[in-house]
């Protein structure tokens, strides 16, 4: 077969990779990666190579649809739209879109009306473009007048934005992917790359294998461990007091950069005074918690080399999903300024982030606290846990989804359930039927990344410009926005992506303004790294940290002594287990679009319970169990034994919904930006 061979960026995860589609007939038949990729480098994990098969899929909302009980409750809007209504099911009409945009506007007019501009809100605009996470929070903020729009980062690398921000005035990677290669040495923390972030893995591999240079931290025995120098399993809820360690150990030998310290930071004295003062900063402190007596020895070697060579640190949610998400990133940052490794290649911070699009949706403005190019907005708005809350409380009372599955992905369920359920009105903008479109009062089916054109950036600040891989009759995100504010008031006159990017080059102008259409699609294989002016900027803080006096800051911030290390040291868990989340390679997130791709839908078919091989006796022999938090049950998990896993505690993917795994967390949260604490949580397990 002759197939027309189209160039975009895989959809999936934060690493962004190039991919050329094989199509003919309007069917994408195969997807490889670009041999000439900058990103992918010739390589895909198997969610690129064969997770398109979604697009096709019997699944899709190819129409729009309305809740029966949505118009039985409101009949003025019924009966407006009611020559265009098509029974589906016991549940849903079928509508035309210019329909489903009438009786949406209706109701949020009302909603307005009864309630006040704020009574609406708006979660999503991570799994899609940049131009529509742009509309998205300017149709919420302005056409709106409500300034509460949040996206995913809430749930994942918030507290990077706020810990690097706080420090170094940007919270972004410092340095392109093929820093590794010029790098002396890798430090991964919280960060299970291979399976999140395989192509990015198969570099830290590569050096790895070449220098013997990488030392992995986290709280099980990972696969990256496998090629590692330094392998430190660490209690749960451990990565500030490991991170405070290793800065201990620098100071009190003497390994800091003075220079670096003297002409580029601030804070200095009062910091190296408290941390060297600070007791849990000792890494002698292990010597007394059992099982990881071996680390009072080990922090100390990770941080000499850290500190005596030219070195990187990637990190995942397994550090930003705690109580202290974002003091453990200030603290990951401190590394950096305290050696001088940043601000020059080979030697910098990567936070490994998880959607495609999440680093362009927060650069679009799509948290409640920046508006574009992290300014100040006129008023700052609710978090998603706020919104929830509020919600509950009668002051939420409508709210627009786009492509985040709030009733799955996000913490207490329990809780999410009974705040959804107190809401008038709810709009999703959706591929599938998710759990939160099921929950729906209106679902607009919209085209996918491989269906349209748009800006994404990915986890190392590089624009790719997308191009669709094939025709749609579906709405992008941003025309089905343009829609409803043009029905509701008549502003917006976009005619096509590239009329968005434009106004984004002009109001982010700070980081996008020399990046044009043109400019993308001419650099399409390499892509342009922001801030993109005359040229682009692939490793940031040459000269100054992007602060107000661009000195780099300390912020110390003295590890909490609670969880699995308190109970070690007082004589061990005696009841229970630490559980912890995480992803497995063949599924991405709520699995939306991986369980509409058979061959990765059959490699994962369940979220797999994973415990230690000492607790198997403890745990008498069965097949499957429920587990029960404070805050709720999971549903029944096929249970396995590992010598991965440390004893006393447990890990879980979270894919599947039916398994109910975010039932079992509760509103404990970072403490700065309120990212839930998915990566630790007390439990019971209970044999089916």
């Amino acid at each position: 077969m002759q197939f027309t061979e189209i160039e975009s960026v895989c959809t999936y995860c934060g690493v962004g990779c190039d991919i050329v589609a094989h199509v003919k007939d309007n069917t994408i038949h195969k997807i490889t990666a670009d041999k000439d990729g900058v990103v992918s480098q010739g390589k895909l994990c198997i969610k690129g190579k064969y997770g398109y098969e979604f697009v096709t899929s019997r699944e899709r909302i190819r129409k729009p649809r309305i809740a029966r009980r949505f118009l039985q409750a409101n009949p003025h809007i019924e009966k407006a739209i009611s020559p265009s209504l098509n029974s589906l099911d016991d549940e849903w009409f079928t509508t035309d879109l210019p329909s489903a945009i009438k009786a949406a506007s209706m109701k949020l007019k009302q909603t307005r009306q009864i309630y006040g501009d704020e009574s609406f809100c708006a979660i999503g605009g991570a799994r899609t473009s940049c131009e529509s996470a742009y509309l998205f929070q300017k149709f919420t903020r302005e056409a709106m007048g409500s300034p509460h729009v949040d996206n995913c980062a809430r749930v994942c690398h918030s507290p990077s934005l706020k810990g690097m921000r706080a420090t170094i005035g940007e919270g972004a990677a410092t340095n392109p992917y093929n820093d590794i290669y010029e790098s002396e040495f890798i430090l991964v923390i919280g960060s299970n790359t291979t399976e999140a972030h395989p192509i990015v893995a198969n570099r830290i591999i590569d050096a790895a294998r070449m220098n013997d240079n990488v030392a992995v931290i986290d709280v099980r025995e990972i696969k990256m461990m496998k090629y590692a120098k330094h392998r430190a399993v660490i209690p749960y809820e451990a990565n500030l007091l490991v991170l405070n360690m290793m800065a201990h150990v620098i100071l009190k030998e003497e390994l800091f950069n003075k220079k670096f310290v003297q002409n580029r930071t601030s804070g200095f004295e009062d910091y190296r005074k408290k941390i060297l003062e600070d007791p849990y900063a000792d890494p002698d402190f292990f010597k007394n918690i059992a099982g990881y007596e071996h680390l009072a020895t080990l922090i100390p070697t990770i941080a000499r080399e850290y500190a005596l060579k030219k070195s990187m640190i990637f990190w995942g949610l397994g550090v930003t999903e705690h109580i202290d998400g974002s003091y453990a990133v200030m603290a990951i940052t401190h590394l950096a300024l305290l050696t001088g490794n940043i601000g020059k290649t080979g030697a910098g911070l990567m936070p490994l982030r998880g959607q495609n699009n999440v680093q362009g949706a927060c650069d679009m403005g799509c948290l409640p606290y920046y508006a574009p190019d992290y300014q100040e907005p006129e008023k700052i708005g609710s978090m998603t846990p706020q919104l929830i809350d509020a919600m509950i409380d009668g002051k939420i009372k409508a709210l627009l989804n786009m492509g985040e599955d709030i009733a799955h992905i996000h913490p207490n369920q329990n809780k999410i359930e009974k705040a959804l359920r107190q809401l008038d009105f709810i709009m999703v903008q959706e591929l599938f039927m998710t759990e939160i479109a099921q929950r729906a009062d209106i679902v607009i089916g919209v085209k996918s990344a491989y269906e349209k054109e748009g800006v994404y950036v990915n986890a190392m600040r590089r624009l790719h410009l997308s191009q669709p891989l094939v025709e749609s009759d579906l709405p992008d995100d941003w025309e089905v926005l343009k829609m409803l504010e043009n029905e509701m008031r008549g502003d917006y006159s976009y005619e096509s992506s590239e009329d968005i990017w434009n106004e984004v080059r002009e109001v982010a102008h700070q980081r996008f303004s020399g990046a044009s259409y043109l400019r993308l699609k001419r650099h399409r294989k390499r892509g342009l790294q922001w801030p993109v002016y005359i040229e682009d900027t692939p490793v940031l803080h040459l000269l100054d940290f992007r602060t107000d006096d661009g000195l780099g800051r300390f912020v110390y911030r003295q590890w909490k002594l609670r969880g699995m290390v308190e109970e070690l040291r007082s004589g061990g868990i005696e009841e229970g287990y630490y559980l912890t989340t995480g992803r497995t390679l063949p599924q991405y997130n709520n699995a939306a679009q991986t369980m509409q791709s058979e061959k990765l839908a059959k490699r994962y078919e369940e979220d797999i319970l994973y415990a230690s091989e000492e607790d198997e006796a403890r745990l008498g022999g069965s097949e499957k169990v429920v587990l029960k938090s404070a805050y709720g049950n999971s549903a029944p998990l096929r249970l396995k034994f590992s010598e991965k896993i440390m004893p006393g505690t447990l890990f879980v993917t979270f894919h599947h919904a039916k398994s109910r795994i975010n039932y079992l967390f509760g509103d404990e949260s970072d403490e700065l930006v309120l990212t839930a604490a998915f990566k630790s949580v007390k439990v019971d397990i209970q044999p089916v």
